[in-house]
C-alpha cells in the first residue's frame, strides 16, 4: 500500500523519499527497498515513540533538513494510507502551491459523508484558518463539508518552527500536523487548500474492508491501463494483475490469471485460464493454460498444458511441449 504513494509522490523536482516507520520497521523498508530506484532516493527515519502525525514529521525533520542542504525548498507530507491518490492530483498540488506562493497548501475534499475526518475552516477571506478534528469539534464545524486529507506541501523553513509551537490540548494527547495550519495562518502566512475533483483519491485504509475496496479500484485502474495500450482481458473483473507485471501488445489473459510479483509477458502470449504466476517471464507467442509457476522462464512458443506446476527456477525452452505428465526441472 505505501508503495503506491511513494509512485505518486515521485516528481522531477523531488530530491528524496523519506519515509516515517514505526511498528513492522524491518519488513517494512526490506519490502520498500526491494522495489526503490536509485533516484530519487528513499530514506527510512524511524519513530520509535508513537505520538502523533506532527511527531512522525518532527522525526523526519532533520533528515529533511540534510536533502535541503540548507536551500529553503517545500516538503510534501502524505499519509502511508492513501494508496489510491494519483500523480497527478500530486502534481496538481505542489503547482496551486508554487502559484500561490503559500506558506503551506493542504489537499482538502468533500465526500458524501465527512464524519469521522477533520473538518476544513476557513476565514472570511477565503484562506484556510485551521483544521479541527472530528472528535474535537462542535456541532457548527461538523456541519462542514470540507475536510482534510492530511496531505499537503509546506515550505521547510517555516514547518519545523511551526511544529515546535504545536501542543497535546486534544482528546487523543498527540501531536496533531494539521495544528500547523493555524499556527502559519496566525503567525500572517497565507495557508491554502487544493479540493480534489475525486474525494475517494484521498481516502485512508484503515480495516480490511477498505482495504479490499481499495485494491479492488487499484485493480481496475491496472487492468484498464494495460488494455488501453493493447492487452486483451476476456474477464477483467476476474483478472488480477500486480503493479511491477510488464505486458506487451497483443499479449490475451484469460479469466481468473494471476501474475503476481515482476512477471514479464511478451508478446502475443496467452495466459490462463486460471494460470498463476510469480516473477516468471513468458516469450513471444507462448501459450499457458492453467499453471502454477514462481520465478520460471517460459520460451518463446511454448506449449503449456493445465494443472502443470513450474518448481521455482524452471526453465522451458522455446516451442516445448509441457503437458502435466511432463517434468520440468531447474
Amino acid at each position: 500500500m505505501v508503495q503506491y504513494v511513494l509512485d505518486a509522490a515521485v516528481h522531477e523536482e523531488v530530491r528524496a523519499l523519506v519515509v516515517v516507520v514505526g511498528h513492522g520497521a524491518t519488513w517494512v523498508e526490506k519490502s520498500l527497498s526491494e522495489r526503490a530506484s536509485a533516484d530519487p532516493p528513499l530514506v527510512f527515519v524511524e519513530q520509535a515513540e508513537q505520538l502523533g502525525t506532527g511527531h512522525a514529521v518532527v522525526v523526519a525533520l532533520p533528515t529533511v533538513a540534510d536533502v535541503m542542504s540548507g536551500t529553503d525548498g517545500d516538503v510534501l507530507i502524505l499519509p502511508g494510507d492513501t494508496p489510491l491518490l494519483r500523480p497527478g492530483t500530486v502534481r496538481a498540488l505542489l503547482a496551486r502551491h508554487r502559484d500561490s506562493q503559500a506558506a503551506l497548501t493542504l489537499l482538502s475534499a468533500e465526500p458524501d459523508d465527512p464524519s469521522g475526518y477533520g473538518r476544513v475552516v476557513r476565514a472570511r477571506d477565503g484562506p484556510v484558518a485551521r483544521i479541527v478534528e472530528d472528535r474535537d469539534a462542535n456541532d457548527e464545524e461538523r456541519a462542514l463539508r470540507e475536510v482534510n486529507t492530511a496531505i499537503m506541501v509546506v515550505r521547510e523553513s517555516l514547518l519545523g518552527p511551526a511544529l515546535r509551537r504545536v501542543g497535546r490540548h486534544n482528546s487523543q494527547n498527540e501531536y496533531y500536523l494539521t495544528d500547523v495550519v493555524a499556527e502559519l495562518h496566525e503567525a500572517g502566512h497565507l495557508t491554502d487548500a487544493l479540493p480534489v475533483a475525486d474525494p475517494g483519491e484521498a481516502a485512508g485504509v484503515n480495516d480490511r474492508a477498505q482495504l479490499a475496496s481499495a485494491e479492488a479500484l487499484l485493480r481496475r485502474r491496472i487492468n484498464e491501463r494495460w488494455m488501453r495500450r493493447g492487452v486483451t482481458m476476456w474477464d477483467p473483473e476476474h483478472t488480477y494483475v500486480d503493479a511491477d507485471v510488464v505486458l506487451a501488445p497483443e499479449v490475451s489473459l484469460l479469466p481468473g490469471t494471476v501474475l503476481r510479483g515482476r512477471c514479464v509477458i511478451d508478446r502475443g502470449a496467452q495466459i490462463g485460464p486460471h494460470a498463476v504466476l510469480s516473477d516468471t517471464s513468458v516469450g513471444e507467442g507462448a501459450r499457458v493454460a492453467a499453471v502454477e509457476a514462481t520465478s520460471a522462464v517460459i520460451g518463446a512458443d511454448a506449449r503449456i498444458g493445465s494443472f502443470v506446476v513450474l518448481a521455482p527456477g524452471s526453465h522451458v525452452e522455446d516451442s516445448a511441449v509441457v503437458t502435466a505428465v511432463s517434468r520440468v526441472t531447474p
